[in-house]
């Protein structure tokens, strides 16, 4: 029997409105880096910043043992690619934007003088009916109006290429059970980690260990971040959170998906790049506390920051722990506020039945 769970407080969550409606684009992502640190500031030791914006905030900074939970702060977003002679704008993918979303979509284009809107245009259903076979929308034929009528005048405005491009569909809350806007994948990581910092800070918990609390970037393009910012720590225990598919919407093949439902708890992955004794004492601290979870198994990779840490340095034990999300890489991305406060106990449950200088390594 799983008992309930409530960690996000009416402050947490006035945070995590800002965190979400703040643009952090791939390789673009300060803004949402300010945000972030500033919330985590009053519940760490210290911090610090590497070279591409990672952060990271540290509980005992002088211990010699270190384990990590990790998020990543990046969203999906496009670059400005090629401008015609009549003002319209082609666009470059940054990440895994969805081109068959964007058509009718309000767009901000971020310039150095500030945020130009736009929209993605579409022909009106009459032009497309009739003769010709009707075109979906694809990444060569979707384009931006800014409400110029040249080029030039689309570079007046500060627009060039290069420029990055985000929706800008806020954060909402649904029948008052599901978090839903654009980058739940994956600032949700980012929060729930931050909230396992407040929860540790409050409740005045003691660590053997040193905790560094990560929001990496550039997961979207490669976990380009995570690499980085191991190589850094080099810690010796990384808890990755990201987002994983909720398989119970339309449209999804479970035999290829998996069996996952938002509601039901943290999702436990099983793959080469988890590290089986860590990820044993992750099951049997849910067990203990009466944590849901749900289970998942990837193949080559998980493809997440956890195959970065894993294989960074000479090998870190590390665990995925992820919350399912509906509507992946879109702008009303979806999860149930009943997940993320479980992941929240699940992290920092764990992190108390951490031992300083244990080794996940040896047989067991």
């Amino acid at each position: 029997m799983s008992k309930k769970i409530n960690h996000i407080n009416k402050n947490s969550e006035k945070f995590l409105e800002k965190y979400l409606n703040t643009a952090s684009p791939t390789g673009f992502e300060s803004e949402g880096q300010k945000v972030w640190l500033d919330y985590i500031k009053p519940y760490v030791d210290d911090y610090f910043v590497d070279t591409y914006v990672s952060v990271v905030g540290v509980i005992n900074p002088k211990a010699d043992y270190k384990v990590v939970i990790e998020a990543h702060a990046d969203e999906i977003s496009w670059f400005v690619h090629y401008i015609t002679d009549q003002g319209f704008i082609y666009l470059r993918r940054n990440g895994g934007s969805d081109h068959q979303i964007a058509p009718s979509k309000r767009v901000n284009i971020h310039t150095e003088k500030g945020i130009i809107k736009a929209v993605f245009g579409w022909p009106a259903i009459h032009t497309r009916l009739g003769g010709a076979k009707e075109q979906p929308p694809k990444k060569d034929n979707i384009f931006l109006d800014c409400g110029c009528s040249s080029k030039a005048e689309v570079e007046k405005l500060g627009i060039h290429v290069g420029c990055v491009v985000t929706y800008e569909d806020e954060f909402m809350i649904l029948n008052k059970k599901y978090y839903v806007g654009r980058a739940l994948d994956n600032r949700m990581g980012g929060f729930m980690i931050a909230e396992v910092a407040r929860l540790l800070n409050e409740n005045k918990d003691k660590l053997p260990f040193g905790l560094y609390i990560t929001n990496a970037v550039q997961e979207e393009i490669g976990l380009r971040g995570a690499q980085m910012i191991a190589e850094t720590i080099q810690p010796d225990v990384a808890i990755v959170t990201d987002v994983c598919h909720d398989t119970n919407t339309p449209m999804i093949k479970k035999i290829v998906e998996g069996d996952l439902s938002a509601g039901k708890g943290p999702v436990l992955t099983y793959g080469p790049a988890v590290q089986n004794n860590l990820l044993k004492t992750i099951l049997s601290t849910a067990e203990k506390n009466k944590i849901p979870f749900q289970r998942l198994a990837a193949s080559r990779s998980t493809g997440t920051d956890t195959d970065a840490f894993a294989y960074s340095n000479k090998g870190v034990a590390s665990a995925l722990i992820s919350l399912p999300l509906r509507y992946m890489h879109t702008t009303v991305e979806m999860t149930a506020k009943d997940d993320v406060n479980a992941v929240i106990e699940l992290i920092y449950k764990t992190l108390k039945e951490l031992k300083s200088g244990e080794d996940f390594k040896y047989l067991k």
